[in-house]
């Protein structure tokens, strides 16, 4: 007589444990606390630009008297405030353009590259932003005047550049840190130049440090996931969840060691 046994049945693989979503909590006090902090911040803001239809007799507009439109009607009437608001204006635009073009470069080198000199530059563009500015104002007023040069719109405007570029590097420099730099290499071996690379994947990513509003029609490309063998295009989606247009795939261009 013999006896037969079943083969053990293989046990069922356990279903994957889910973590719970974490709800953010609710804290009235700290959004009640944040509320107020702002409205403090913002109270002058909104009391200046009230009092501005005020309609006041005289120079003193300290009590309300009538709601006007009387001082908008000759808001250009003082040529110097004029000249002012105008140089205020070319200034900043200036500034901006330039303080761009010049702090994007330091902010790519300290956050891609390794060389000598590199933790120096660092804590310089960190001192310049810690310094009160008080005191680089009276530094550079100093400079200019051990120089010689003469005091006016040009000095202001390399003050302000001087003041601005460390902004520009250290923000540029914090983007650069999560950027991977594979997706230059892919786009080289999709048949991209540098300069192409460059420009389509790099000035990307640093787009959304020079200033984010502009930017969110063009956000920075991160990982593909399609084949360039497959599809004639190539869309990339960035690590915020937002997408990039789709570029052409260009040829590919074979390695040394595939020859």
């Amino acid at each position: 007589m013999t006896t037969t046994t079943a083969a053990p049945v293989a046990a069922a693989p356990a279903a994957p444990r889910t973590r719970p979503t974490l709800r953010p909590r609710r804290r009235p006090a700290l959004t009640l606390y944040t509320a107020l902090v702002l409205a403090w911040l913002l109270l002058p803001i909104a009391v200046m630009i009230l009092f501005g239809f005020n309609d006041t007799g005289s120079k003193v507009n300290f009590t309300w008297q009538g709601f006007t439109l009387n001082w908008y009607r000759h808001l250009f009437a003082i040529p110097n405030l004029t000249s002012a608001l105008v140089n205020s204006l070319t200034i900043a635009l200036v500034v901006a353009v330039v303080a761009t073009l010049l702090g994007t470069p330091i902010g790519l080198a300290l956050g891609r590259y390794r060389f000598r000199g590199r933790s120096s530059v660092d804590l310089l563009m960190f001192a310049a932003i810690a310094a009160p500015e008080i005191a680089l104002g009276a530094a550079l007023l100093s400079l200019f005047i051990v120089l010689g040069v003469p005091r006016g719109y040009w000095t202001i405007v390399i003050a302000h550049v001087a003041f601005c570029i460390p902004y520009v590097a250290i923000t540029v420099r914090a983007r650069m840190a999560g950027h991977d730099p594979t997706l230059e290499e892919a786009a080289r071996d999709l048949g991209a130049g540098p300069w192409t690379a460059f420009r389509l994947v790099t000035l990307r990513c640093c787009c959304p440090a020079w200033h984010p509003a502009p930017c969110s029609a063009s956000p920075c490309p991160s990982t593909t996931t399609s084949s360039p063998a497959s599809t004639p295009a190539v869309r990339s989606r960035s690590r915020c969840g937002c997408t990039a247009p789709a570029v052409p795939a260009c040829p590919r261009r074979s390695t040394s060691w595939e020859r």
